[in-house]
């Protein structure tokens, strides 16, 4: 039931209560006044909320939280100052038990609205730090509508920059890099990049800690960093040690990183151990955000793969070479497929000082081009393969690979939701490709179906503690 005021019903600037039914993928919580369906972020099921329409259209609309009349029992204050302002945690508001609750639901709604996959979905792994756990730091530099620069993240669904000091779920140290930077660019009159104009010095901050080295990269859209000794003073005040990189981006897109990599200061890759693999890493390889639970999803992934009986690995998407690794100790040999050159060469790196001569081999290419050519030269019937893409999912070429390989057991690890269940949709045969696009099968395919792939399991794992995101690991078996 709801109550509403205003003018125009439940359109635009229509102020109404209503009470939440429902969190949607967003963490937004989810209700309906007649037949449209509101989401209103920042809220919790059975909250009452007085809440205002922002947009309405074909029956989907957006509000803002006026007032929580009723809060729910799972409500908390929020650590953060910059919460529901700054566009980078959705979650704080919630219990942790009861995010945990929410990714499994996001997780088993993605698969069965997208794949129309029914499929019981456990409760998500937590992580032992809900705060903190953050070992990457990346963070915008623009200027405001004054053209005064600023350093912070970016408002929900816009490029505005939200000033910020420090950070909740990040440590110390990345109050540390914003205030060096911050004192950087005052001394030496560096601007901020002005996306509008295409003007300006500072575009991102990327650092990475690893194991208490840190890899610091200033991205600049122009090809000098002006005045780096003075940056460089002003960072060794605050770390012991660490490596200064300039990148080069002077493109108009959304990208971070551009190609150009030049290293002023410092090793330019630090060394770490993590489950018994020694490791390295450089200012562009993929490292996950969250050792903690980075530990608990790889050791689950490596034991689908011991069960399986597989004598041997393909881990696609491979990174650094730390899970491939852990799969050629595991299984006695492993390939990685990387496609970011510098990830692939500390690959190669931790074959040496981890005694795996002759058992881990990586290939340093697209996996789309990569994979079909391995499972030319390999016996498909005794690998393990493991993806791990980036948000857009697995290529369409890719996933016809695996299907006609005839590998008999996949671990998929995926950081989206949606092209996770489109890309298990397919693999299981519940999704078909049309010249239309994509389409459900006339069956449900929870099972698999002959010449595709049946589900064995489901894990999401919280990676991301105060925010929208969840990390899963989906484990798969041919019929």
């Amino acid at each position: 039931m709801s109550e509403r005021t205003g003018t125009g019903a439940t359109g635009k600037n229509c102020e109404f209560t209503g009470v939440i039914e429902s969190l949607g993928s967003n963490g937004e919580g989810i209700l309906h006044i007649g037949e449209t369906v509101f989401f209103a972020p920042f809220t919790a099921v059975g909250e009452k909320v007085r809440l205002k329409a922002l947009k309405v259209k074909n029956k989907i609309g957006y509000a803002k939280a006026m007032e929580i009349l009723t809060p729910a029992d799972e409500r908390v204050r929020a650590r953060c100052p910059l919460f529901t302002k700054c566009g980078g945690c959705q979650l704080q508001h919630l219990r942790y038990g009861a995010q945990l609750k929410a990714k499994s639901k996001v997780v088993s709604d993605a698969l069965r609205k997208i794949a129309g996959i029914s499929f019981d979905v456990p409760l998500a792994i937590k992580s032992d730090n809900q705060f903190e756990y953050r070992n990457k730091l990346q963070i915008p530099v623009g200027v405001n509508k004054n053209g005064e620069s600023v350093i912070g993240f970016y408002a929900e669904r816009s490029h505005r920059i939200v000033p910020v000091s420090s950070c909740p779920i990040h440590p110390g140290w990345a109050a540390d890099v914003i205030s060096a930077f911050s004192a950087y660019m005052s001394a030496c009159g560096v601007q901020g990049y002005d996306e509008e104009r295409g003007s300006g010095v500072l575009r991102h901050i990327v650092v990475r800690d690893i194991d208490g080295c840190f890899l610091v990269t200033a991205v600049t859209a122009v090809p000098e960093l002006p005045h780096a000794d003075k940056l460089i003073e002003l960072l060794s005040a605050k770390f012991k040690t660490f490596s200064l990189w300039h990148n080069v981006n002077d493109g108009r897109g959304n990208g971070v990183f551009g190609r150009r990599f030049r290293l002023l200061y410092g090793e330019g890759r630090y060394a770490a151990h993590e489950c018994g693999i020694r490791f390295e890493a450089g200012p562009n390889t993929f490292v996950q955000v969250n050792r903690g639970v980075c530990r608990k999803l790889y050791e689950r992934a490596v034991r689908c793969a011991a069960e399986s009986g597989a004598s041997f690995a393909i881990d696609a998407y491979s990174g650094g070479g730390l899970l491939t690794a852990m799969l050629a100790r595991s299984l006695g040999k492993a390939y990685g497929i990387e496609s970011v050159a510098e990830a692939s060469r500390c690959a190669d790196d931790l074959i040496e000082p981890n005694r795996l001569e002759d058992r881990l081999i990586n290939i340093c290419g697209r996996v789309e081009e990569e994979l079909p050519r391995l499972l030319e030269e390999v016996d498909p019937a005794g690998a393990f393969l493991v993806t791990d893409p980036p948000r857009k999912g697995m290529d369409r070429s890719t996933v016809r690979a695996i299907l006609s390989s005839g590998i008999p057991r996949v671990a998929m690890i995926s950081c989206n939701p949606s092209t996770m269940a489109r890309d298990v949709g397919l693999l299981t045969g519940a999704l078909v490709e049309t010249e239309e696009g994509l389409k459900k099968a006339p069956a449900g395919a929870e099972g698999g179906k002959e010449g595709y792939y049946r589900i064995l399991s489901v894990q999401p794992f919280d990676m991301f503690p105060q925010t929208k995101h969840v990390e899963t690991l989906v484990c798969l078996e041919r019929k």
